[in-house]
């Protein structure tokens, strides 16, 4: 199991340590570094600072939003930093949720997710395929654009300049049954989200069957302390935050997840909770045991032997949100 270091996305502005941690993971033996967008920060551009003053990591999205930009556009992005890094890039797409892409992106939540990330990648492997036009006749996504406001003088193009790999990595944010299914089939990775690596089959039956090099790359959050109950306080306010925001009460992808992983009225108790704007009590609320399957959190003896498990487990990279360079270290040396 190779690993990762998971940066996220800024605040309220850079982060000043994305830069040192990643140099550090690099130093450490870390396969990729990994930075992430909401609606904030970007993902490309954090990435393009950090390929510019290493030299070995790999540089990987988890991810890219699909409705932030067109597909050619991200693979424009794709391509551009694969160059200037040598050949580093691994692609990590996701979907997002109506609420963002509605409200942030200004554009329509498509009816049928599935569809929509099967075009979108289609259009991104043609770009980085460079074997003829890019051409798409797709419900979502059309190229040359023919809608019926369109112009209609759109002609195939294909990229000016020539990709470094064609097979670049694409993985995908995916977390239902069915799009984790499509993900194994169309893509060469698969980023889960709250990932229990003794029950894999919250999943559904595709993970029990993937195909050879197909990656599995989970985020978790890694933290080397005594004290496992205050160590796991940051975990359970990122799940409060996903979990109670990163939707609407009728719609919200992360909090039927933990439903289906046995958490159903503790997932509908936090979006109540934080819907109502009662942002403390929502974290309070999840609780320590699923915060715990789906991080690393405690002194060194523990985290050893739950790594085990992770390893044992489907997941070929372990992407860690670990704040600290202590954590890194310790990590690094444990799965040596």
């Amino acid at each position: 199991m190779r690993l990762g270091l998971a940066l996220g996305y800024w605040g309220r502005g850079p982060a000043a340590d994305h830069v040192p941690l990643a140099k550090e993971a690099e130093r450490l033996g870390y396969h990729s570094v990994w930075t992430a967008e909401s609606w904030g920060s970007d993902a490309f551009t954090p990435l393009t600072w950090i390929a510019a003053q290493t030299s070995t990591i790999r540089l990987g999205t988890a991810v890219a939003q699909m409705a932030a930009r067109s597909p050619t556009t991200t693979a424009m992005h794709a391509l551009t930093l694969d160059h200037l890094s040598g050949g580093r890039v691994m692609l990590g797409l996701g979907l997002s949720g109506p609420q963002v892409v509605e409200g942030w992106y200004g554009r329509p939540f498509p009816k049928s997710p599935l569809t929509a990330t099967r075009e979108y990648v289609d259009v991104v492997r043609q770009v980085l395929r460079r074997e003829g036009p890019v051409e798409s006749a797709g419900r979502f996504h059309s190229h040359p654009y023919r809608g019926p406001d369109g112009t209609g003088l759109g002609k195939p193009l294909k990229p000016i300049t020539h990709p470094l790999r064609a097979d670049l990595p694409v993985l995908l944010g995916a977390e239902g049954p069915k799009n984790v299914a499509q993900t194994v089939r169309i893509a060469d990775g698969w980023l889960p989200l709250y990932w229990a690596p003794s029950r894999p089959e919250v999943y559904g039956p595709a993970v029990a069957e993937l195909p050879e090099g197909f990656l599995v790359a989970p985020m978790a959050q890694v933290k080397v302390c005594d004290d496992v109950a205050a160590g796991l306080l940051p975990v359970k306010a990122m799940l409060g935050f996903y979990i109670g925001g990163m939707g609407h009460a009728a719609r919200n992808f992360h909090a039927d997840l933990m439903a289906r992983m046995g958490y159903e009225a503790q997932a509908r108790r936090i979006q109540e909770l934080f819907l109502a704007g009662r942002r403390e009590e929502a974290v309070l609320a999840v609780p320590d045991a699923f915060a715990d399957e789906i991080s690393l959190v405690g002194p060194r003896e523990r985290i050893a032997e739950r790594l085990e498990l992770w390893r044992k487990s489907p997941v070929t990279d372990l992407l860690a949100l670990a704040p600290d360079p202590h954590t890194l270290r310790v990590l690094a040396e444990l799965n040596s």
